[in-house]
This record gives structure tokens, sequence and C-alpha cells, in this order.
């Protein structure tokens, strides 16, 4: 029976707490915390699964208990350097034609192999604001992921969500906003599974920081402590949209949600995912992420990476055997798994397993090209869109043919190293330093994070070579340094170019927020140049304060980590080839201190120094919805990013949807990513938007509401027009029922409240020239 029994904040209302109380160190203190819900449903082959389901069980039929427990599990590590660099592989059973399955990171692209390329990451989608673009992205990815025989995409990413500012890995995910980042993921996931590859939508649920996020020595893994009613309007959100999408695996996290691991939570499994979400696909473990054998697989865990034997394997054989372990649930293991297998087809024509993935490429091996000349366009202007321009004053950009440009910046050269082998090159790593929590990656460009999540670059564009192609073709001149913290400046440059970058990776959270020697850098060369452009990569927010406002800082463009063809990108930009259109998907406040407690992770402390424990009390107010409530004025706004045009808004119109049912709750059966009518179409909103300005450029449009008792607005919709100059385009919204509503941890429903409900239409989350109200 699914648990309507709401989550408690452990360590706030941790029960028997008792002031003074020594360390705790036994985890059954925690009992009950996250509520039980049992037993795994099986999955129901619901919608376009039916099919797909009815295959899977004849062949499971067919199955020994071994042969079904083969495929819970791996049977190698994977990685560079074994048989085969796929993260993960599960066997092939020959007789009944089963050819096995490669799982292989990351979401961002394919990496630990070659002829592949690096692809924006997802911060750099979320920054474009452009669902079209992030489906031609994850297109172009499946593509390569099936060419190298790999099954399973790990990715995307729509956790972490952003809750901690300094958090290692936000930039493998879209947005701090569960909105956008479901919507983009939903694209993705849509993407991806259209060329045959399954993805794995990760990491499932509250893996919000790095510190702490794995058991280690006598420390517990962190537990993120989570009320019903903040899981269901933030974290599981975006998961929710994928789910609807037809994602095939969901993978479940590393950390513990409200003291019970990840992996082993029957309430986030069992109860939100495979019963709320109607869920048709398998749960698979984050890289040893279980702990358990009987106790994950009862929790609704389907299958454990990369080493099956440590906790299933034979010791599951023997669970079944015994009854310990339903040989029922066992059968809905294997069936979720070959069904998910037989919906993506990839039983046909699907190339051998990791083919294109070689153990180690510095030994023959065949030649795998999966890059296609057809993703050129689609890989560069994903570049262009994950660059924001917050700043441009005095004409600054575009430059107007220039004959000088001088040029700084340890971020601006290509890392010195790029083969198999060398530091870094499968890991993101290759600009960043080795040893400590550096906050730069001061070795060279960066195009893309750090840690599993990295990928391969068929070639890497840097700023100074693109740079130095654009003056070879204009007869111009360029002067260069990439090294000095305080380098001398030609007083004749029409513009100097300062490129930094905002290290960050998987395993540790960010040491900071900036960094002494590049705000120095800039502050020192803005003292000799009065038209000083500064350009972060920035795997995450990045102060500014310390030089934005000098007079002689003209314009500042956050790139983000566009991949292979940052530099290519960013020229094109400076000088007015392409027109920017990225906007942040965070905010950036002015100081660390407008986070709060949400600027670094939670440590272990006091009592419970063997049990971290992360309480997530501030409910659903992050980001832009934290500083709306405590009238913070970020730097700039989440959704904020300017253009070399103008665009101006008019014509708002709200109306009721015809034939639309506003009662409170959804009564619908449960599809693939709940009630049914949770997606039915409740309100229709329209408006223009003109360009005014002298240049065509795309606009990201944003729509907000504001929902009875709950945040000031909250984004529920976005569009992105091209618009040529002069012309007028209408945008259109459709509000659902989901949008529209709040959970309600009573019904255990989502309820649509009667009373006044304010939609508001603009440019960004602060600059929003239309507003109306809607009446429910």
């Amino acid at each position: 029976m699914h648990s309507t029994t709401l989550y408690a904040l452990a360590g706030l209302l941790a029960p028997g707490l008792a002031q003074g109380q020594s360390m705790i160190t036994d985890d059954t203190f925690f009992y009950g915390q996250s509520p039980p819900v049992y037993p795994s449903p099986e999955g129901k082959g619901l919608g376009d699964w039916a099919d797909a389901y009815a295959q899977a069980k004849d062949v499971v039929a067919e199955l020994s208990v071994k042969e079904k427990v083969g495929l819970t599990g791996g049977t190698s590590f994977g990685g560079f350097g074994g048989a085969s660099a796929c993260s993960g592989t599960i066997d092939a059973i020959p007789r009944v034609n089963f050819t096995g399955m490669c799982l292989s990171d990351a979401g961002n692209g394919l990496r630990s192999t070659n002829f592949v390329s690096a692809w924006p990451s997802g911060l750099s989608v979320g920054a474009s604001w452009n669902r079209d673009l992030a489906k031609k992205r994850a297109v172009g990815m499946g593509n390569e992921f099936r060419a190298k025989g790999v099954h399973i995409a790990l990715g995307p990413v729509v956790g972490p969500l952003g809750r901690i500012a300094n958090s290692g890995r936000n930039w493998e995910g879209f947005a701090n906003d569960p909105y956008l980042c479901g919507a983009l993921a939903a694209e993705t996931v849509e993407g991806t599974q259209s060329t045959g590859v399954i993805t794995s939508t990760k990491h499932f649920i509250a893996n919000e920081q790095e510190t702490n996020r794995n058991p280690e020595g006598n420390v517990a893994a962190v537990s993120s402590n989570i009320d019903d009613k903040t899981m269901h309007e933030l974290y599981l959100w975006p998961f929710q949209d994928t789910v609807k999408a037809g994602t095939g695996n969901i993978m479940c996290s590393y950390n513990r949600v409200n003291n019970s691991y990840g992996c082993a939570n029957s309430k986030a499994q069992n109860g939100l995912l495979k019963t709320e979400l109607g869920f048709q696909g398998f749960v698979v473990t984050d890289w040893t992420a279980q702990h358990s054998g009987v106790a994950t697989a009862l929790a609704g865990l389907d299958m454990t990476m990369p080493i099956g034997s440590q906790f299933w394997g034979d010791k599951l054989v023997q669970a079944v055997n015994n009854g310990s372990v339903p040989e029922s649930r066992l059968d809905d293991m294997a069936i979720r798994i070959l069904a998910t297998y037989y919906k993506m087809k990839q039983d046909q024509d699907f190339p051998d397993l990791g083919i294109g993935m070689p153990g180690d490429l510095a030994k023959p091996h065949q030649k795998v090209i999966a890059s296609s000349p057809k993703n050129k366009d689609i890989l560069l202007q994903g570049a262009i869109e994950s660059h924001v321009l917050l700043k441009n004053e005095k004409n600054a950009l575009p430059l107007k043919t220039p004959q000088l440009i001088s040029l700084f910046g340890y971020s601006a050269k290509t890392f010195d190293a790029y083969t198999p082998g060398a530091s870094g090159w499968n890991s993101g790593s290759s600009a960043a330093a080795q040893g400590g929590r550096s906050q730069i990656a001061a070795q060279g460009t960066l195009i893309v994070g750090g840690g599993s999540g990295g990928n391969q670059p068929a070639y890497v564009s840097s700023p100074y070579e693109a740079l130095s192609q654009r003056a070879w073709e204009d007869g111009s001149s360029l002067w260069w340094d990439f090294d000095s913290g305080n380098p001398k400046v030609d007083q004749s440059s029409d513009a100097c170019v300062v490129v930094g970058n905002a290290w960050a990776t998987e395993g540790s959270d960010r040491a900071g927020l900036h960094d002494d020697f590049t705000d120095g850098l800039i502050k020192n060369v803005a003292a000799q140049c009065a038209n000083t452009i500064v350009v972060f990569h920035n795997a995450g927010v990045r102060l500014v304060d310390q030089f934005i406002d000098h007079p002689n800082v003209t314009a500042l463009i956050f790139a983000h980590l566009p991949g292979q063809d940052s530099g290519r990108a960013l020229t094109s930009i400076l000088y007015g080839d392409a027109n920017p259109s990225g906007k942040l998907p965070y905010s950036v406040p002015r100081n660390e201190s407008d986070y709060g407690p949400l600027r670094n992770a939670s440590l272990p402390d006091g009592i419970y120094a063997r049990f971290p424990q992360s309480d997530f009390s501030e409910g659903v107010y992050i980001d832009y919805r934290a500083f709306d409530k405590q009238n913070v004025t970020p730097r700039y706004e989440f959704g904020f990013g300017l253009s070399y045009t103008e665009f101006k808004y008019a014509d708002l119109e709200v109306e009721l949807a015809e034939g639309a049912d506003f009662a409170e709750y959804p009564t619908k059966p449960v599809i693939e990513g709940g009630r049914e009518d949770l997606w039915d179409t409740l309100v229709k909103v329209s408006a223009t938007v003109t360009n005014a300005g002298d240049v065509s450029g795309a606009e990201a449009a944003q729509l907000y509401v504001g929902i009875p008792n709950g945040p000031v607005q909250q984004l529920r919709g976005f569009t992105k027009p091209v618009i040529e100059k002069g012309e007028t385009a209408k945008i259109e919204f459709e509000l659902t029922r989901r949008d529209l509503s709040t959970w309600d941890v009573v019904a255990q429903e989502w309820l649509l409240q009667k009373g006044e409900y304010t939609i508001s239409v603009g440019g960004s989350s602060r600059k929003l020239p239309l507003v109306d109200s809607l009446k429910i």
C-alpha cells in the first residue's frame, strides 16, 4: 500500500532526540523516517510499452533463475584500461538472442573513446532555453552512442537541481528550476531514445551535494531530508517530465533520502517512481551505490552496477530460492530490463556490444567513427547559445572592425596535452591542475566539467585559435598572454578580452564562487584598457561583484561549458556574426551571503558526525524563489540575458481552455508520468514580441505563474522565436493542471486551488512587463 505518511526533517525532528545526547552510532536511530512502501509494483506495460512487455514476458518465462539474475548485475567495472571502455556491461544470453548491454557515460556525450564529439554540457543547454536545439543535440549524441555499440547513455542529469550553490555537479544538469530542467530533459530523452539508445535519467533523488555523497570509513552518506510537498514540487518534478517522455531507465543516487539509501529507498522507488509516476522502465544503481542485497531488491532496485556479485549474483539466486525475495520480484526486474531493450528495438540491427569502446586506445583496435558532419551546425549553434551576454556598455559589442585585440587569461588557450592516458583526458579534466581543490582550471580552456560527465572532443577550438584565425581573415593583429596576473597592455588595443573560468567536478564541491587571481587579472587589465571584455567558461554560478562596476569593464559574457566549438562560438558573438540569445538558467547574486545556508554543502557535525544530515528546511525556496521571498536583488536574475537587439512585449491574453475540467483533484488513471489529467491544458496564454532593434535575433520569452499560497512566481512556460528586425511574433503558452497545482500532503494528490493566479510574461524573472490575473 502506498503510504501517506509525511516525511520528517530528520536533523530537525528526529524522534527521541534529547538535549546533550551523545553521538549517534547506529542507523537504527533513523528507522521509519522514510516511510516503507511495499511490495514493489510490477510493470504493467502501459501505453506504448505493451508490445515490448509481452515480448519480454515470453522470454523471461524461458529463463532460469540464474539467467534472470544475470540480467540484474554488471560483470565488469569497465572504463578505460579494461577489456572494454563501457562503464558497465550486462552479459548476453545467446540462447534467447539477447545480446547484452553496454552502459556508458554520460549525459554530455561519450567519454573514454575516440571519434565522438564534445557536446555543450547540460548547463549550456539550460542557457540556450531552446527545446528544439536540446532535441537536436540529443539525437546527435544518441547516434554517437549507438554507433559505438552503447545501449544505455548514462544521462540526462536532472539531479542535482542546483540547491547548493557550490555543488560540484550542477553543471551536468540543465537549470536551477524544475520546469526549465524538466522541459529540456524531456526533449533530451525523446531525442536520444529516437535513435534506439536508452536514457538513464539521474540521480534519483535529492543528490544535491558531492561532499559525503558516499559512505567513507564509519561515516555514512549524507541524508537529504525532504518534506513531501518539497519533494513533489521541486525535486521530483523534472523526473516526472522524463518519465512522461518515456525514459527507459532511472539511476538511483548515492545519498540517503530521509536516512534511507537512495537505491534501497522503497518510498522513492516503489512509491514515488513506480506507483505514483507509473514508471515502466528499470532502476539501476549509480556505480557502487548498492549497500545491501535483499533490501534493495524489495525496495524496487532492478539492476546494480558495475558488479552484481557483491550483493546479488549467487546471493540473489539463494534469496529467491529460500523465499527472501519472491521470484515474482525477480521476474519483474528481468521483464522491466528486457522490455526496455525491446522497446528501443535493440534486438534489431543494433551494433555489436561496445564495438567502438576499446579498453585501450593505445593498442590496435577497430576504428569506429561515430561523429558525423550532420552534427557540425548543431554543435556550433549549441555552443553559441551557451553564451549569455550579461553586460554590454559603451557599445562594446559587437566589435567594429578592430585593428588590435589583446587577449589575456588561462582559459583562452587549448590545454597542452590531449592523448589517451594523458592527465584528465577522459574525465573533462585536461585543463585542470592536479591536486587540491582549485577554483579554476588553469591549464587551458574549459569546454566541459570534470568527472564521469566529461566528454571527448574531436578537436578543440579555443578562443585564442579562433581569434587568431579571425585576425588572419581580417588582416588585423592579436597580442596574448595566458600566464601573467598583471600583463602589460598595448595602449593601441581596440579591445582587451580576458578569458577565465570557474572549475567544478564530480567527487567534490567547489571551494568558492569566485577566485582572487582571476578577479585581480581582470582589474589589472581594466586599469590599462578602456574596453575590457570579460568572458567566463563557468561550470556553475560565478560571482562578479569584485570587478563588474569597474568603468573599463564594458562587457561580460558567461560562456558556460560550450563543448569543442567554444572559441569559434565566442568569436562569432564578439564580432556580431551571431546575436547572443542565451539566458541564465540560475540567478547570480551579489554576495555569497545572499545564499544563506544554501551556499555550502552540509557536513557531519555533532551527534550526526557519523550520519551527516542535510535538512531541506527551506522547502521549495531555492534560487529565484528564495530571492523573491527574501526580497534580495540579485546582480543578474534568473532568465536574464542581453541581445544585440531590443524586444518589446505586448498584447497579453489569458483564457480558459474550452471544455477544461477545473475540479480540485485529478481523477484519471495513472499513465507514464502520473495521472493522465495532470497533463490536460486548462489555460491558454498568448502575447506578442516585437524586434524593435536593427538586427534579427532570438528571444527566450518566459511565463511565470503566481500560485495561491506558493512562491511569488514560478516559471511555467518558455518559447524562443527567431524574429527579424522590425517584425512581430505571436507567442503562445499552454498551462496544464500540474502547472497550476500544488501538492496536497493530506490527499496525496495535486490540488488545483480556488483563487486568483497571477500570469506574467517577459524576458526574465524580474523583467515581466505583461501581467494579468486569472480566477479559478
